[in-house]
């Protein structure tokens, strides 16, 4: 293992990619010590020790964005509003003609659908600065009637500026990592953010329980957690597919048999992102109007906003896969391609078989997201009550997906990138015997 992890420091490409994107990140971390014009380090420093982020909203946009909302923080808004900008159009293209028609063209279409991502990533993130600045900063929530950042216009004109152009760095960032360092860079920022949380959670999971068994059962109960989670991440349902024999003069071409491999966890992440973020939203109003009594009645512990988490679950699960897998054109490329699924007729017959194998592996996938954002952090607060909310949150099955998926991803790329230059891969064999078969193939 040791010598596998060496051999990507042996491969000039890859030393330059890994270097490039650790310092991307360690320029990200660095943001996070930049605080916003005008803001009042005195507070901010009062409010270190922890404040309550119990709300749906609160907890899901620290953990996401790589730190807390009252860090006041060049990179506060995180990567969010990029990422809000990216769902967008990810589902307009699933449904405007105009935009799949844009997709269609390739690669130069897919520019024009990133540039206008970027551009639409503005908006949003003003926006939620505005929301962010006149909600939370400028409000009193410490001690003396003080708040984060002290009254007046133009300082809140330059908090939302200075915050919309922190997410814009940010999303240049992330696409400088993806073009010249290794992963996609978004998902490596959103995983950067999250585990920078952990230390910290740590500390205030100590300081509150003094001991005990409760630290080593949370950390038994977060491994089995990982465990679980990559088990399902790697899962697949694969289905045998033939090709037709070719017979041209005396050789006989295809007749050979291959797989599609269907993911158990098509949809990732994103079902379990929407539905907290949606039903966090009546919180979030009430929060913003005053409204106390609509905060209460969507608090994460009631029955029914479980019970309606896990229907949200199901249905993203059910749209998102309805968008991103298309059976009827899959059977239709199939047919034209002269391959065939043992046992099924090509065309109609083969998209219905096709539609029914999905229905059931995304009725799995929905089942398996839905139990992993539940269970974990309903069983940290029946453990103990005085859990600090950043911790029963960080069990829960969002931080987790992210960071397993994103983690699995960068190791497949990088064993890819190994496997291409004959280093014997990162995961699997060893340097000596990757180096014994680019020998033998010169």
């Amino acid at each position: 293992m040791i010598g596998n992890i060496t051999n990507l420091f042996r491969v000039p490409e890859i030393r330059r990619r890994l270097s490039v994107t650790l310092g991307f990140l360690l320029l990200y971390r660095i943001g996070w010590n930049i605080p916003i014009p005008g803001v009042d380090l005195e507070v901010v420093k009062t409010l270190a020790g922890g404040v309550d982020e119990g709300n749906t909203f609160t907890a899901l946009f620290s953990v996401i964005s790589g730190g807390g909302l009252y860090s006041c923080a060049l990179f506060s808004l995180g990567i969010m509003p990029y990422i809000s900008a990216s769902i967008i159009f990810s589902l307009l293209t699933k449904v405007v003609p105009t935009l799949e028609a844009v997709a269609k063209e390739g690669a130069s279409g897919q520019r024009k659908i990133n540039q206008w991502t970027r551009i639409c990533t503005v908006p949003l993130a003003m926006l939620q600065a505005i929301i962010l600045v006149a909600n939370i900063y400028t409000n009193p929530i410490a001690d003396g009637n003080k708040a984060l950042l002290p009254p007046g216009f133009m300082l809140a004109v330059g908090a939302v500026l200075t915050l919309t152009a922190g997410t814009v760095f940010l999303m240049w960032v992330g696409e400088q990592i993806t073009e010249y360092g290794v992963g996609n860079g978004i998902s490596l920022l959103i995983m950067a953010g999250i585990i920078a949380r952990v230390p910290d959670a740590i500390v205030r999971l100590v300081k509150t329980q003094q001991g005990g068994f409760l630290p080593f059962t949370l950390l038994v109960l977060f491994l089995v957690i990982v465990v679980v989670v990559v088990f399902i991440t790697k899962g697949t349902r694969k289905i045998p597919v033939q090709y037709a024999k070719l017979t041209r003069g005396r050789k006989v071409y295809g007749g050979q048999r291959h797989f599609l491999p269907i993911k158990v966890n098509q949809a990732g992440v994103m079902p379990v992102i929407f539905a907290s973020a949606l039903l966090s939203f009546p919180s979030l109003v009430g929060q913003a109007t005053g409204w106390l009594w609509l905060s209460d009645a969507f608090l994460p512990n009631a029955w029914w906003y479980t019970t309606m988490t896990i229907v949200m679950i199901m249905f993203f699960s059910y749209f998102w896969n309805s968008l991103m897998f298309n059976p009827v054109e899959m059977a239709k490329n199939m047919k034209e391609s002269g391959s065939f699924i043992p046992g099924i007729r090509p065309g109609k017959k083969t998209a219905i078989f096709l539609q029914k194998v999905m229905g059931r592996i995304t009725l799995a996938g929905a089942s398996f997201l839905a139990l992993i954002a539940i269970i974990p952090q309903q069983a940290a607060t029946a453990i103990s009550k005085e859990i600090p909310p950043q911790v029963a949150y960080f069990l829960g099955g969002t931080s987790i997906l992210i960071v397993v998926s994103v983690a699995l991803d960068l190791v497949d790329k990088l064993n890819s990138a190994l496997l291409m230059r004959n280093q014997g891969g990162f995961m699997g064999g060893s340097g000596s015997s990757g180096t014994a078969g680019k020998k033998k193939g010169k």
